[in-house]
């Protein structure tokens, strides 16, 4: 039985040899890297990002590094710790406090109240006479033009501009909309 002294796999007979430049030595080893920085991170844009820092504190060493045969493990290391250093640095947004701060701005309105609100004002245009009803609907509630309400009813815009008028009028002087106003 012969015993092999032959390297166990494709990527350490580069790596035995040692790289003439620090270019040549990622171009080889690249695609390799970054899929170790991709399973670092979740976004594949972060991991890009996270092989760029941990190469470029590997050339800044370039020099220093005797043994070329462990530049893997020295990449590696260095996308680790500064993924680590990453995440500890994350800024902390919320703060425990014992009172709940208020939201800015106006508060939103209760739903149940813009329900009774809708149902109110829906009521007051069904009281407005059909062909009033009929321009106020087109004009607020399909948001049609003037011009598109009067083609589509067979009158002129300016008789769909003074109903309308009246209708918002009558709408106004509704009781029911009082508490409203």
């Amino acid at each position: 039985m012969t015993a092999t002294t032959g390297p166990v796999c494709a990527g350490a007979s580069t790596a035995a040899t040692g790289y003439p430049s620090f270019s040549s030595y990622v171009r080889a080893r690249g695609p390799l890297l970054l899929r170790t920085a991709r399973s670092l991170t979740a976004n594949p844009s972060d991991a890009e990002d996270l092989l760029q820092t941990a190469l470029t504190k590997t050339f800044v060493a370039w020099e220093r590094i005797e043994d070329h045969r462990a530049l893997d493990g020295y990449v590696r290391r260095a996308l680790v710790n500064t993924r680590t250093s990453q995440w500890r640095k994350r800024k902390v947004d919320e703060f425990a406090c014992e009172e709940l701060p208020e939201p800015h701005g106006v508060p939103e309105p209760d739903p149940a109240e813009r329900q009774v609100l809708h149902d109110a004002m829906w009521r007051a245009v069904m009281r407005l006479p059909d062909r009033q009803r009929a321009m106020v609907v087109l004009r607020y509630y399909e948001d049609l033009s003037e011009a598109q309400t009067a083609a589509l009813l067979g009158v002129s815009v300016g008789t769909v501009k003074s109903a309308v008028s009246r209708a918002l009028g009558k709408l106004r002087d509704d009781p029911e909309l009082a508490p409203v106003r």
